[in-house]
This record gives C-alpha cells, structure tokens and sequence, in this order.
C-alpha cells in the first residue's frame, strides 16, 4: 500500500511516499479499514519536528485521525461490519501505524459509524478535536447550562468545535481571533462575542462583559502566556483548562488567590497509556457528536484537503497558523 512515512525527526519533507507491506488484522477485536481520508493535526507536526513517542520504532507513519470503509473484522468484533463506513481517532504517535497510509489497524472500541452527513475527508477531520473539546469541556471544567465560557482561538481545530458544543450544552461563549474572517465564522459558529487580541486587551474585555466577575470556564487552546490570561479572566471559583504545558512563567499566585479549579486535557493519554475504557468513552463521544452532526447542530469546518502525496504540503500550511477549522489528507475517491 502506499503510505506517508517520516524518515527522521526535522523539516515537512521528511514525509516521504512509499510502498510499505498492507496491515493485517493484530487481534480478534480489530477492524482493517481502507482509508479515505486522514486528519491533519498540531501533534502530526510537533511529532515530525521532534521525535515520536517511540524513537525507536522509525520509520513512523504518522496521523491519528482517520475515516474509511471497513475492509476486514475480527472474529470478536461485534458492532461494526464489512462495507460500512467509520471515522476514529487512534495510532500515529510513533508506535502504532497512524493514518497517513491507505489501511489502518484500528481496535473496534476506538471507532464509531462516520456522520452521514459528511464527507470522508471532513469525518477524518473530526474526531481528535470533537473528543479535545468535548473532554476539556464536559469531563474537566463540567460545563453546566447557563455558565460563561472563554474559548482562546475560536476558529482553530479545537476552538470552531469547543465554542459549538458549549453553545448546545446552554453556555454562553466569548472567544479570541485575530481577523475579521475568524471572527465572522466564529459568530456565525455561536460565540456571542469575539475579542481580536491583537487590538484588544482580552482580560479588559472580559471583565467588561461579566460586569467585572469573569467567566465561569476558560479553555486555552494555545498555550505559553494565554493560561496566565486565563486565570486573570476567570471568576473566584471558577474552571481553567489547557491544552499546553505550562509556560515557565505562568502567573500561578492568581490561579490560587482565585481558588480555581485547574485541569489538562491531553485526548492521547488513553492511547499513551493503554486504558480501553477511556478509549471507549472516546467513541461514545464520537457517536453522541456524529448524531449532532447529522441533525445539521454541529459542524466541521475543513478549510483545505490535500493529496496524501503532499502531506508535508499539509504540514506547512498547518504551521503557518492561518487556517480555519481543520486541514484533511484525501487518499482515495
């Protein structure tokens, strides 16, 4: 099959084409599903640019996100049949074969049926960023009706997501941009107002909003001095989540004069560390979204979809941090 390989850690074009043997099925619960599409994310390139989870495995396919047809079933596989199409998010962190191939491996926990509604190359763009936010969200902050939420970055990957699925749950979101376009298709996406930082002081804002009490939730997306701005916006008891490690310099003195609730989302740790259930309760998340996608309640916004041959195309356009939504490889018609 044709496949996407990294050859060493370093620059876009160490993702190289090649012919490398078709996966065969590793258990009784395994799915083979002949791709479509793959999902291009921010861990597809720090992995390139550093080094995987597994230095010791190279070369390494990357991508975790994944939609396709089902080709083979294990003996034990119980949910899912031969023909029918499916998007998950699993493998490409340097152990497991990711998405950048024609098949995939994928354990049918991890997996859900794909939105009818969408496209393979959107599916593929989907699930790591609707089980970020959903996690960040429902699991870390438990966002109830009636709260006010930050969502840093509202038209990336994640942001274009958290800000949609915050307004079902019945809260109210405030979001950051950087030009007037993000800004549009965030208001367009359910934020009740955006804030572009690169005028304006976000924190002032904020508090303007809330009659000086600050949001319920902050979710930043982006990391380095955004979590400190977060916990300066957040209200006395109030939830701050992050995606990011912590930044040398984070101002944590308000984080605690404030009594706030801190927490991490890292999606990848079911994956890191080999715990099936919270793999499970992704899937559920996968299947509870794509019913919200198919009554036409969520969206999935895929700005740009490029060949497999070009994924390192794909990486550039990534890194240069312009995009709306998400990027997505096609593989097959």
């Amino acid at each position: 099959m044709k496949a996407v390989l990294m050859t060493a850690p370093g620059v876009p074009e160490v993702l190289q084409l090649r012919d490398v043997p078709e996966p065969r099925l590793t258990s009784d619960t395994a799915l083979l599903v002949r791709l479509k599409a793959a999902g291009v994310n921010p861990i597809d390139t720090k992995l390139r640019k550093r080094g995987t989870f597994y230095p010791d495995q190279m070369p390494a396919i990357l991508g975790c996100d994944g939609a396709g047809v089902v080709e083979a079933v294990g003996a034990q596989v119980k949910q899912f049949h031969i023909g029918e199409a499916v998007y998950f998010c699993q493998g490409g962190l340097g152990g497991a074969p990711g998405t950048y191939a024609e098949f995939a491996v994928v354990e049918e926990r991890c997996v859900a049926p794909k939105p009818a509604t969408l496209s393979f190359a959107e599916a593929a763009a989907a699930p790591l960023v609707l089980i970020t936010a959903w996690e960040a969200l429902c699991d870390r902050a438990r966002l109830q009706a009636g709260q006010t939420v930050m969502v840093q970055a509202g038209a990336g990957g994640v942001g274009h997501v958290a800000i949609q699925l915050a307004r079902l749950m019945g809260a109210q979101v405030y979001t950051t941009v950087s030009t007037e376009e993000k800004s549009a298709l965030a208001r367009d996406l359910g934020a009740a107002a955006t804030i572009d930082y690169r005028t304006t002081d976000p924190v002032a804002e904020v508090m303007a909003l809330t009659q000086g009490a600050g949001v319920d939730v902050s979710f930043d997306t982006v990391g380095g001095g955004v979590l400190s701005q977060c916990f300066a916006m957040t209200r006395v008891y109030g939830d701050v989540v992050s995606l990011l490690a912590p930044d040398p310099q984070t101002d944590w003195k308000t984080a605690r004069d404030r009594n706030l609730r801190v927490s991490f989302e890292l999606m990848l740790t079911p994956m890191l560390q080999g715990l099936d259930s919270a793999q499970a309760h992704q899937s559920e998340i996968l299947h509870r979204c794509a019913q919200w996608i198919d009554q036409g309640k969520l969206r999935i916004i895929l700005s740009h979809t490029v060949p497999l041959a070009e994924a390192a195309a794909a990486h550039r356009l990534l890194e240069a941090g312009s995009c709306l939504g998400k990027i997505a490889l096609a593989i097959a018609d």
